[in-house]
């Protein structure tokens, strides 16, 4: 399973673990994903979606709906659905 957001398309970036004594090494910072179901009043369904966390709180503010209607119109959110 790719480590990407659906909604928001977020994916882990590259950069440096640096020590106390300034020695860096390579790490990845993951996004927090989380796989989760949406239920859509206007679809009357429910659909199952691995969306970030900061995703997860928009989406409660603005709606499921509105938000890939959104997402969609800047060119994210392909894989979703409705």
């Amino acid at each position: 399973m790719s480590k990407t957001c659906d909604l928001t398309g977020k994916r882990p970036v590259k950069g440096n673990s640096v020590s106390h004594s300034n020695r860096k090494t390579k790490r990845h910072f993951y996004p927090n994903l989380q796989d989760k179901r949406f239920f859509v009043p206007e679809l009357k369904k429910w659909i199952e979606v691995r969306v970030s966390t900061s995703a997860i709180r928009t989406i409660d503010k603005v709606g499921i709906y509105q938000f890939i209607k959104d997402q969609k119109a800047k060119g994210l959110a392909k894989s979703v659905v409705l």
